[in-house]
Parts: structure tokens; sequence; C-alpha cells
């Protein structure tokens, strides 16, 4: 017999806490739980076994309602349709379409990806996206996204002269796509075809003293009005030892040993994916007899409590700004909107060295072990672990003493000549 809307309100939890069972009929039951809480159940067979779907709860779901549901639902049965499986099946397109479109999807990979980046290139990477695709493909589906489509949202970055940027929004169009169809969201990468599509960029190396304008920039240093000693101390360390201005203005006092010599700059403060900073070995740098002198003036002036090399001036526990350098470029005329004696970044010192070095018939291996540069041929790579450490001491030593021989003959207004030597 149907139960009534009054049994209903009336039914009380069983006292054993086993579920109390009212039958209305046609195999729907109002369950009363131990909480006391009214859920609807819908019995059936399918396949040969007895299967039990929930409706929904009870007063939210009305009597009424809930008779409206069971009668759907057997009409799916009538179609040979599992209501069960027709539910799943409804709740994953749901989910398709909530966590389908292209800013959802583009938004996970970056979640899942910057675990192995650094905070700032992450960032870097959202702000792009953020810019240039989410405004037109943010709400489409991936799975309609079209090769044309994206073709066409591509161009307009092509267009405004940034083809950098249009290169590598389609290849993480690539990889999110890809996500995309292991994910089960799409089954096609339209990002893939495009490789060709797009004008190359072009490579500009990094603006870089070249060796005739080395001897100017260095008197312009020497003299610059203004400059903090710290300042000054710190270009003298990028341009002799062409570290990182990052890991530069990250060295601590422990990573200095006067004794021997040696700067160690740890995996955490190297420029290595975050993946591999666990395995890396740090980096070491041999000092010349200059940036001994330059480590004990600036210790010194250490302030308490900070363990930096490189103190901040505002912030008492951390370290300089890397945009100093920057700044201190263009009051020189060297950079940004001052670019009167020319164009200079702080990453060009290390092309300057290398320039030079490998033009005086230095060990290009010693060279790039001393840039910290990875060896491209992996198979290499794994074999050559070599350091060059006392190679590198002796040129470390022999560019320091070249900069000063430099900045002595344009103080002196000499003839100024380029550094030689002898790798035999």
């Amino acid at each position: 017999m149907p139960i009534t809307k009054l049994q209903i309100d009336k039914a009380k939890p069983r006292d054993d806490g086993k579920p109390l069972k009212l039958y209305d009929g046609q195999g729907l039951y109002l369950w009363v739980l131990k909480t006391g809480s009214k859920v609807w159940r819908f019995k059936y067979t399918w396949d040969g076994k007895e299967k039990m779907l929930a409706l929904g709860r009870y007063p939210d779901l009305t009597l009424k309602d809930a008779r409206e549901k069971r009668d759907s639902t057997r009409r799916l049965l009538a179609k040979d349709t599992d209501p069960s499986a027709k539910r799943r099946n409804d709740r994953m397109a749901r989910l398709k379409a909530e966590r389908g479109s292209f800013e959802m999807v583009a938004r996970e990979w970056h979640r899942v990806s910057a675990a192995e980046w650094t905070e700032r290139h992450a960032a870097s990477v959202l702000k792009s996206l953020d810019s240039y695709l989410f405004p037109s493909l943010g709400r489409r589906p991936v799975s309609e996204i079209t090769p044309f489509e994206l073709l066409e949202v591509l161009r307009k970055v092509e267009a405004t002269g940034k083809l950098d940027t249009a290169k590598r929004l389609r290849e993480r169009c690539n990889s999110i796509f890809r996500l995309g169809i292991i994910s089960g969201l799409c089954t096609f990468n339209p990002a893939a075809d495009l490789t060709k599509a797009l004008k190359a960029p072009v490579s500009k190396p990094r603006p870089a003293l070249s060796n005739d304008a080395l001897p100017g920039f260095l008197a312009m240093l020497h003299d610059a009005p203004q400059m903090l000693l710290q300042t000054r101390l710190l270009f003298q360390v990028l341009m002799t030892c062409f570290t990182r201005v990052g890991e530069t203005v990250r060295a601590e006092w422990t990573h200095i040993d006067f004794e021997n010599g040696i700067w160690t700059i740890p995996p955490e403060n190297r420029k290595l994916k975050s993946k591999l900073k666990a395995m890396a070995n740090p980096h070491l740098v041999p000092l010349p007899r200059q940036i001994v002198a330059v480590f004990l003036q600036l210790r010194q002036h250490a302030r308490p409590n900070n363990p930096y090399v490189f103190p901040s001036f505002r912030r008492p526990r951390q370290h300089m700004n890397e945009a100093t350098p920057l700044k201190a470029l263009e009051r020189m005329g060297y950079g940004g909107a001052n670019k009167e004696h020319g164009h200079i970044v702080t990453h060009g010192f290390r092309a300057t060295a290398s320039t030079i070095l490998n033009e005086s018939g230095f060990n290009p291996d010693a060279v790039e072990r001393q840039l910290a540069h990875i060896d491209k041929n992996t198979v290499r790579a794994a074999y050559n672990r070599a350091q060059y450490m006392q190679e590198r001491r002796d040129m470390m030593q022999h560019w320091a003493d070249y900069l000063d021989s430099r900045l002595e003959a344009a103080m002196q207004h000499g003839t100024m000549m380029p550094p030689e030597h002898n790798s035999n």
C-alpha cells in the first residue's frame, strides 16, 4: 500500500540503528536513517542483479516528486537503459563541461607544471595565458577549438612583432591540449600542426660590452657619482666572476671559503629547473685575489642577523634586489630609458667574458664550466664531470688582472689591447 505524507512526517529511526524502510510501490522506498535523515531509494533489477538508486532527500524531494522520478526511471528501464549507468555518464558529461573549457585545462596544466618552475617563471607563464589566450579562447571547450581558430589568435600576437611570444604560446598550447587529450576532454591537438605556421623569431644576443667598449665602461663605473659602495662591488663581482645576478645577490657568508678562495653556489640558488635542483651539485667559483678582497671589504660592512653578502638596503634580513644593478646601469647611461653610452644588461657581462677569454685561447670547456652551462650533449655531459678547477683558477686570475689593466689604461688614456693567452 502506498505511503502517505503523514506517515513520512511521523516516521522515526529504528532503535537498533538499522534503516527504517517505508515501501511506496513499484520499487520506491523511503529510508529513515538512524540520524533522522529521510532519503528516497529506487530498487530495480538489471542484468539479473538487484541494484539501488538514490533519488534524493525528503522533504527537498517531495512524495510527488519522488514518484515522478521513479516513473521516469522505470521508463529508462523500459528502453533497456540502466539508470545508474546513465546517471554516471550524465555526471561525467557535466564534469567535462565544467572542466573542459580551455581556461580550466590551461590552469590545471599550469598548476602541475609550475611545480618544476621558479615562482617568477610560473607567474610569467600564467600572465601570458591571461593576456593573450584566455580573452579569446578561455570559455571555449577544448574539444571544439580548431587549428584555424588557434592560429588566428596566435597571429594577432605575431602581428604586434612579438614573434618569440607567439612561438612560446603555441608550445604552451601544445602541452595544454595534450593534457586535455589524456584527461578525456578532447581527442585532437590543434596546436600540433602549427609549428611551421608562424614566423620564426630571430634570436638576439643579450646587450653586452665589446672589448673596445670595456675600458670606457670600467672608467665610468669607477667614477660613477652617487653609486653606493655595495652596488659598485656587486658590479665588480658580476664582471669578474661572470656569475648570474640572481645567484650573486643570494650569496651568503657561509658560501664563501676565504682560506681556499672558493665561492660555493648551492643548487637552490642556481638557474635550474626545480626537479633538477634536488640532484644537482653546487657550482664552485674559484676566486681571484681581487674578489677575495671585495668580499673581505663587504664583510666589514656586514649587517647583524643578515646572512647575505649583498644585503637589502631596506629589508633587514633580505638580499639586494636583482633589479638594483639594472637601475644603476640606467643612471650611468647604459640601459633602460637612458642609453646615452650604449645598452648593457648584467647578463651581458657573461657574454663579454666568454667572448674575450675564448678569443684569447682559453679552454672552451673551462669557460663553459665557469659559466655553469649544462652540456647540451647529454651523453657527453654524463661522462664529462670535470671541474677544470686549477685551469679555471688560473683563467679567473688572468681575467681579473686583465680587467684591472683595462681600467688602468682607460684612466691613463693609454692604448688598450685585448688579452693574450697561450693555451699551450
